[in-house]
C-alpha cells in the first residue's frame, strides 16, 4: 500500500524545484511579518543544507514520506527543529506545491528544448548557404521525384523546425504563470504577496484561479504534444 500510494520514487527528481519553491515562499512569508525573520533564516539554512545532502548523495529517501514535499519538510524539522520546520507550510498546501514544482520542472525542460531547437535550426541554415548548388534527387512517396539543391533540402526541415520553436515558445509564456497562494483549491485567509513569489522564482505572473491552478497540467500535455509532433514531422517529411 506504501508502494502504492507513493510518489516519491519519481517525483524525487523535482527536489530543486521544490527547494526553490520553498525558499521563495519562505522569503515572502517574513516579509509579509507571517513568520519572524529567525524563523526565516533557519529555514533557508536548512533548505540549502538539504539541498547539498541531494545532491552529495547523503539524503535518505524513504517510501514512508509518500512525496518530495513531505521527505524535505520532515529533514527540514530535524535539521532545525518541528517549532521552526513547521512554519514553513503556512499558507500552503500540497495541492499548489506540487503544480509549482511541476510547471517549474515543465518550463526550465521547454526552455532547454527551444535552445537546442534553436541551434539546430542555425546549424542548418549555415550548412544551407554552403550548398546552394550542390544537386540531389527530391523524394516524395519514397520515389525520386524533382531535382533540387541540398540547401533547398535541408532548408524544408529548417522552416518546419521553426514553426515547432515558435509552439515551444508561445506554450512558455503562455503557461509561466506561478500558482503558488492557491493552497488546496480555494486560497488562504494569510495576508501573502503572491506576486512576490511569482517574480523571486522568475515567472511573469500569477494564475487567476486558485481551483483552476491546483488542477491544471495543461502545461505538460502541450509540451508532450510538441515534442511528439516534432518528432512526427521528422518522420513523414523523410517520406
Amino acid at each position: 500500500l506504501e508502494a502504492f500510494n507513493a510518489s516519491i520514487e519519481f517525483d524525487k527528481e523535482l527536489y530543486s524545484q521544490d527547494i526553490n519553491g520553498s525558499k521563495a515562499h519562505t522569503k515572502m512569508l517574513s516579509k509579509c511579518d507571517i513568520i519572524d525573520n529567525e524563523a526565516a533564516n533557519k529555514i533557508l539554512e536548512g533548505l540549502d543544507q538539504i539541498k547539498s545532502e541531494i545532491e552529495n548523495g547523503e539524503f535518505k529517501f524513504n517510501i514512508a514520506d509518500e512525496d518530495i514535499h513531505m521527505a524535505i519538510e520532515k529533514r527540514l524539522s530535524q535539521i532545525i527543529g518541528a517549532e521552526f520546520g513547521g512554519k514553513l507550510h503556512t499558507a500552503r498546501s500540497r495541492n499548489d506545491q506540487v503544480a509549482l514544482d511541476f510547471r517549474l520542472f515543465v518550463l526550465e525542460a521547454n526552455l532547454a528544448i527551444s535552445k537546442l531547437l534553436l541551434n539546430l535550426i542555425k546549424t542548418l541554415h549555415s550548412i544551407a548557404k554552403e550548398h546552394k548548388s550542390t544537386l540531389m534527387p527530391g523524394f516524395t512517396h519514397l520515389q525520386h521525384a524533382q531535382p533540387v539543391s541540398l540547401s533547398y533540402h535541408l532548408l524544408a526541415y529548417g522552416f518546419m523546425f521553426i514553426r515547432d520553436y515558435d509552439r515551444l515558445i508561445s506554450s512558455y509564456k503562455r503557461n509561466n504563470l506561478s500558482p503558488l497562494g492557491s493552497c488546496a483549491m480555494a486560497g488562504t485567509p494569510h495576508p501573502i504577496d503572491r506576486e512576490m513569489v511569482a517574480k523571486e522564482l522568475g515567472f511573469s505572473g500569477i494564475t487567476p484561479n486558485a481551483m483552476d491552478s491546483v488542477s491544471d497540467r495543461d502545461f505538460a500535455l502541450e509540451l508532450l504534444f510538441n515534442i511528439s509532433w516534432f518528432c512526427f514531422n521528422i518522420t513523414t517529411k523523410a517520406c
